[in-house]
């Protein structure tokens, strides 16, 4: 009986493991990486992570890639295109791919990652979201911007103007986050708005950013500037300006210093939403996860090819600085 019973288990755990899975990745801006291990580390994590689970792309799990191309406009039809094909699970990075996709359909689990998820409709709480999405929120409140800003003061005392690099629709919601923080540090934030994500609102941002000559510069940390991060630590370069980044990918490829959540941490946790999901787990019981822990990296070879001197007090605070 009892060899039965575990002949009879590892068959129905075979045919787990043998089980396709279909789920589509979409992303606000840029294209997303066709070949595994390549792509930025928070979507080499999630793959990582989901080989790890027993997910492989190629054997038992087939991925649909999207990209919104950095137009929000057309986010809401790129929505009704995959909630057509219907696959077991989307993965949405931003709020407004999230919200297009929540709003083309109530059934397909949705594993999101983004801002607040209460202030964008997306969930009713944390701990139980409810509906059809869970996911990762990387807001840690409008304190983090504050640090942020705080940070980039103390290497930089003379700062006393700010250009935020961030997009025209989220700039209301934006600039509240800098209002109490920018007053006591003596800091004017100035917004650099892009209407949409691409290479040629970037081009214009930073020729805009020369004619308003800041002192600093500050990048979003939404997930549309992430997909052409190269670039814009490429044109911060050229504007020969120290700035502050919103996460440690940007300072890992030139970016000056950052102050962030680990984004290989956020990726694994994705992962294990999709392949709970995946396994039969309904997101509305799959706690929203926030991140608690934050790490503060500068890039000294930046700093040297900027012509800029970091106090020896702020490089003893970070937590890494590459050399």
């Amino acid at each position: 009986m009892g060899l039965l019973f575990a002949a009879t288990t590892r068959s129905v755990e075979a045919q787990e493991s043998a089980k396709q899975h279909r789920i589509a990745m979409v992303l606000p801006a840029g294209p997303i990486a066709r070949t595994q291990g390549t792509g930025s580390r928070f979507l080499q994590t999630v793959f990582e992570e989901l080989r790890r689970l027993g997910e492989v792309e190629g054997q038992n799990l087939t991925v649909e890639r999207y990209s919104g191309e950095g137009r929000p406009e057309g986010y809401a039809d790129l929505a009704r295109d995959v909630v057509r094909r219907n696959p077991q699970v989307i993965v949405a990075s931003s709020d407004p791919i999230a919200q297009a996709v929540r709003a083309a359909t109530g059934t397909i689990p949705i594993v999101w990652i983004g801002g607040d998820p209460i202030q964008s409709g997306l969930a009713t709480s944390l701990a139980r979201p409810g509906g059809n999405v869970t996911g990762v929120t990387v807001s840690a409140g409008i304190e983090i911007w504050g640090k942020r800003l705080q940070i980039l003061k103390e290497a930089f005392p003379s700062t006393s103007k700010a250009a935020f690099l961030g997009m025209r629709m989220w700039w209301e919601v934006d600039r509240q986050q800098f209002r109490e923080p920018s007053r006591q540090l003596q800091i004017a934030v100035t917004g650099m708005l892009l209407q949409e994500s691409t290479p040629s609102e970037y081009r214009r941002a930073f020729a805009d950013i020369a004619q308003e000559r800041p002192d600093a510069i500050i990048v979003s940390s939404r997930p549309e500037f992430f997909a052409y991060c190269r670039s814009i630590v490429e044109l911060v370069d050229k504007s020969g300006l120290p700035a502050m980044y919103p996460w440690r990918d940007y300072v890992e490829i030139g970016g000056l210093m950052s102050y962030a959540s680990d984004f290989g941490e956020l990726g694994r946790r994705i992962a294990e939403d999709v392949h709970q999901i995946l396994k039969g787990a309904k997101p509305a019981d799959i706690p929203i996860y926030q991140p608690t822990k934050f790490e503060f990296v500068i890039n000294l070879k930046a700093a040297k090819a900027l012509d800029l001197t970091i106090p020896r007090g702020i490089l003893a605070l970070a937590d890494e600085v590459i050399e």
